[in-house]
């Protein structure tokens, strides 16, 4: 499974200047002093989950080593991250792409007929066939793994609240509280059913594992998701979800309606019956937990069960490797 050489991978966090040439600098001392240590967001968290499952199954990398890469232009080099990290690399080898690197193939078109380019990753499958008429054949659904050893099972005994509400709602939040959030509050109120609340982007990674380790299950609120590494976090420490999935549209508006119309797409792309349920709004919500509750009382799911088959470090780790050696082997575009 190993391949000769190692692996060349590069990615980089952007760090623009926002007032003033440089200032970037010193906006990074002064945001380490008021918020603390930095977290790690979710592009970096998949070059750093991508390198501890290589690490796991014992394939060798080089981390941006564009010397290596100068010195050996035939080596493929696996460009991941935003598009800044494409858009300035340097060299002619020959590359694989992404994931997490576009948000839509419309932003890239002529990416899949580039010289050099031979393999673009994406995070999911619905994402694959949502780009795949503009980037053909080239395009490839890649997951990042969960470390499922940090994101394991705390014992039943110790946990205390019923749900955790995941609130990850994106847009049209005044919409979205009255007509879903609201409603699932009141539902669980109704029955006596304990619940805390989080919200995406406003807590710190520790606080999230504490409420995981305190709850019985998760109910996740989110349009869509191309991987969704938080609702696997939360599968692979054993928490079952109840997870809104209104299969509907691509709803980034930076694109909808105007530039892209694609569906259905989902909020919980990795899924089987182990991690529980879906509903599709809060009318059917109510039906949905009277299906669950009974089923989560049986221990019935098998959350992380399905994480470890799936989604783990060494899985993805090897999935990825399988499509470097496809990229190596494949022709240039022209």
């Amino acid at each position: 499974m190993n391949p000769k050489p190692p692996l060349n991978l590069f990615y980089r966090e952007p760090a623009p200047d926002r007032w003033l040439p440089l200032d970037r600098f010193p906006r990074r001392i002064i945001r380490r002093l008021l918020r603390g240590p930095r977290r790690p967001g979710g592009q970096e968290r998949v070059f750093l989950n991508l390198c501890a499952g290589l690490d796991e199954i014992g394939v060798a990398y080089r981390a941006n080593d564009l010397r290596h890469a100068r010195l050996h232009p035939d080596e493929l080099c696996c460009v991941l991250g935003k598009r800044h990290v494409l858009d300035s690399f340097p060299l002619p080898n020959p590359l694989m792409v992404g994931p997490c690197c576009h948000s839509h193939s419309c932003d890239a078109p002529d990416l899949a007929l580039r010289d050099t380019v031979r393999r673009i990753l994406v995070p999911g499958e619905w994402m694959r066939r949502m780009c795949e008429p503009v980037w053909g054949a080239r395009v490839e659904a890649w997951p990042v793994g969960i470390d499922t050893t940090h994101w394991a099972p705390e014992p039943a005994t110790a946990k205390t609240t019923d749900f955790l509400i995941y609130n990850k709602i994106r847009w049209d939040h005044a919409r979205r509280e009255s007509e879903l959030t609201a409603p699932i509050r009141a539902e669980l109120q109704r029955r006596g059913l304990s619940f805390s609340e989080i919200r995406y982007g406003d807590y710190a990674p520790a606080e999230f594992k504490a409420r995981l380790a305190d709850c019985k299950a998760m109910i996740f609120l989110c349009e869509h998701e191309t991987q969704g590494i938080a609702y696997q976090e939360a599968l692979s420490s054993g928490v079952p979800l109840l997870a809104w999935d209104h299969g509907g549209e691509w709803l980034d508006p930076e694109y909808h309606p105007d530039r892209v119309r694609f569906g259905p797409v989902s909020a919980v792309p990795y899924w089987d019956e182990r991690c529980g349920l879906k509903f599709t709004d809060a009318t059917q919500f109510a039906s949905i937990l009277d299906r669950f509750l009974p089923e989560l009382g049986n221990d019935a799911y098998r959350p992380r069960e399905f994480i470890v088959n799936t989604l783990s470090l060494a899985r993805c780790a090897q999935l990825f490797v399988a499509h470097v050696q496809s990229a190596q082997a494949a022709p240039s575009p022209r």
